[in-house]
């Protein structure tokens, strides 16, 4: 596999180049925020920050080049996920501010981004997959991570990792089918 142009990044952010690791984080971050929010994630800028520092404190023990650090990063960041859900589930559920009932606000960017292009719809669709799936699908789309990497991440063989992904992609596509929307 030829070098990654983040391999040359990497390696200064390894010796501390704040340059370089501002790079890592501006490429990166898009995707494990993704990740996050996908999976439910409360805070998922917050959550990847702290993904980010726990992952930069550990740039020199990193290997495998540019494909390495996705493959540490995303595993931090579903390990932090998954001690968020299981916090959320011990503590219960809170109530959080209703902002369409607050007249004080108004809708972000962000939010009439997301609005626009159906984020609720999206969460909607994956949420109807079995977790496995959907962890699977959202490593391997939104992660872009590899099945190898993929199944490290999740702790499963890479067998069981595309058997997931294929089952994930026939019951999407099924579903979509039925309701005439075409792939």
């Amino acid at each position: 596999m030829p070098p990654s142009p983040l391999d040359a990044v990497l390696e200064a952010a390894a010796h501390g180049d704040a340059a370089s690791l501002r790079a890592l984080y501006d490429e990166l971050a898009p995707a494990v925020v993704g990740y996050l929010r996908a999976r439910g994630a409360r805070e998922p800028e917050d959550l990847c920050s702290e993904v980010f520092l726990s992952v930069f404190t550990r740039l020199s023990t990193i290997s495998g080049g540019a494909a390495g650090l996705r493959t540490l990063l995303f595993s931090v960041a579903h390990a932090r996920l998954v001690d968020e859900l299981r916090r959320r589930s011990r503590r219960g559920e809170s109530t959080s501010l209703d902002e369409l009932a607050d007249p004080r606000t108004a809708p972000s960017a962000e939010d009439e981004a997301l609005a626009a292009h159906g984020g609720d719809a999206v969460r909607d669709v994956l949420a109807q997959l079995p977790p496995d799936q959907r962890d699977v699908l959202l490593l391997r789309l939104v992660g872009d991570l590899t099945v190898d990497q993929v199944a490290e991440t999740m702790g499963k063989s890479a067998g069981a990792v595309k058997q997931l992904q294929r089952r994930g992609l026939s019951t999407l596509r099924a579903r979509f089918a039925r309701s005439g929307v075409p792939l």
